[in-house]
């Protein structure tokens, strides 16, 4: 015998159905953030991660360079960041700014970091990877080049 299903069933199968889809991005994950000696933290083996610091050239982006002192070039970063959609600097301190994305259909959060050191005067250090996932289809690197593009410029 088979089993037919009525609409009102499977509109609440699929209502059920896009709404745990839609659940499962809401700012879940947890970041991996700098470590205590203010080192970026080396992606970890998906896609989803790049950084200016990663060996692998597959994760690698180049580092932010500008000319400005270093207190300026952080407060023009920050203005390029908070223009972006979905952008939030959630941390902002001497020579850090930490920022999350999040999109606006899936509320999936990436977290980006921007560090600039004493030790390397005219270049900022960036990492940028999704909290959850294993394929982010390139986005990470895409809003790293953005922020790039906007930087170079002098956007904000």
């Amino acid at each position: 015998m088979r089993k037919i299903f009525t609409t009102s069933q499977v509109a609440r199968l699929l209502g059920s159905s896009l709404l745990l889809i839609g659940l499962s991005g809401c700012g879940a994950g947890t970041p991996t953030l700098r470590d205590s000696q203010g080192k970026l933290q080396p992606c970890d083996d998906g896609p989803h991660c790049v950084s200016s610091e990663e060996a692998n050239v597959e994760r690698q982006v180049a580092p932010l360079r500008h000319d400005d002192a270093p207190d300026a070039a952080m407060a023009r970063l920050a203005k390029v960041i908070a223009a972006m959609p979905g952008a939030a600097v959630v941390t902002r301190s001497e020579g850090y700014i930490h920022a999350t994305f999040t999109t606006a259909l899936m509320k999936f959060v990436d977290d980006a970091e921007f560090v600039a050191t004493a030790t390397q005067p005219g270049v900022i250090q960036v990492r940028s990877s999704s909290r959850i996932g294993y394929h982010d289809f390139g986005a990470n690197r895409k809003r790293v080049e953005a922020i790039r593009a906007a930087f170079a410029v002098g956007g904000g």
